[in-house]
């Protein structure tokens, strides 16, 4: 595990004793005020005093990660294409410490836990316009990784830091299983919060199935951003039928449903492999597979669902990769 090292300490005597208590607090899973089930990943540790307000993990998801500087217009030139095990923490630091201290802190620990610094940049103004961590590549870098859940995160793209600096530290490791990349990024979002956000990425292969339709997920992502992914709907390959395997999604599916009044659409996309004749008839049946189990099964009533195929017309990434494809393939609940 890394742990942060604490800066601006006037004697050793003090250095020794807030180490020693750094080490205590960061053996323990998970913090009294972190938000409900998220804690430090254990690759990276926390800025000793920050808080996790928001957190995702997803068990396989293309990531991109830049390694240049801005070349044009929420453009970058050089990037890594990473896939695997995606786990971010969003924490919020307040107080008198400086979004300077925090990124010399990270960038010691990653190089000390033998961590290669493959992008680095810290700037007193966050708006510094092209270089590696400034407010423009840290604008495309977020829009390449969209965050894929609301809430306190967004902090780092509500634009209210314009001036209060910014800086980003991306470290390499090769592991025996695999290769894990630890990407810190971090803001001072105000003259007393500096805001941070740690995604770590790992390579190796990642389990399949694990991840489920959850009915408080859905309402938040419905609130905040009118539609959520379907997760644990599965089917047989260029088939509609559901496979049983999905019913566990689609009972937590009808919770959720049965909790609002709302009406929905059900929306099923595909990848771009094929004519588009072919995805747009697959993506209309599928959508109007999970439509049917749900009205039929779990007793939700017919007109509060309709179901559209739109087949490969909105991705949510690209599908020039394995993973990308597999992350278009879904189905969607979008507010009517």
């Amino acid at each position: 595990m890394i742990t942060s090292k604490l800066c601006n300490l006037t004697t050793r005597f003090a250095a020794l004793a807030l180490c020693a208590f750094a080490a205590t607090v960061f053996a323990a899973p998970a913090f009294a005020q972190d938000a409900e089930g998220c804690a430090d990943h254990p690759a990276v540790s926390r800025y000793p005093g920050s808080v996790i307000e928001w957190c995702k993990t997803d068990n396989f998801l293309p990531y991109r990660i830049p390694v240049g500087p801005v070349t044009g217009y929420r453009r970058i030139g050089e990037w890594v294409d990473a896939e695997g095990r995606v786990t971010r923490n969003f924490y919020s630091l307040k107080g008198e410490r400086t979004h300077a201290e925090v990124w010399k802190n990270f960038k010691d620990a990653l190089v000390d836990a033998g961590f290669d610094v493959i992008a680095e940049g810290m700037f007193p103004e966050s708006n510094v316009k092209r270089d590696v961590g400034g407010g423009s590549w840290l604008e495309v870098y977020y829009r390449e990784n969209p965050f894929g859940a609301p809430g306190a995160v967004n902090k780092l793209v509500s634009g209210t830091s314009s001036s209060g600096g910014a800086g980003v530290v991306f470290g390499k490791k090769e592991r025996a299983e695999d290769t894990i990349y630890a990407l810190i990024s971090l803001e001072q979002h105000s003259s007393e919060e500096v805001a941070a956000l740690i995604a770590i990425v790992e390579t190796k292969e990642a389990e399949t199935g694990l991840v489920t339709a959850d009915a408080e997920a859905m309402g938040n992502d419905i609130e905040e951003l009118g539609r959520t992914v379907l997760e644990g709907l599965y089917f047989d390959t260029d088939k509609a039928s559901l496979k049983l395997e999905s019913e566990p999604a689609l009972k937590e599916i009808a919770k959720y449903l049965k909790q609002t009044d709302k009406d929905f659409y059900v929306v099923g996309h595909t990848d771009s492999t094929g004519t588009y004749a072919y995805n747009a008839k697959l993506s209309g049946d599928r959508a109007a597979a999970v439509r049917a189990a749900l009205i039929a099964d779990h007793g939700i009533a017919l007109d509060r669902l309709q179901s559209h195929g739109v087949g490969p017309l909105v991705p949510v990434f690209s599908n020039g990769t394995d993973g990308g494809r597999a992350k278009n393939r879904r189905v969607e609940l979008v507010e009517r």
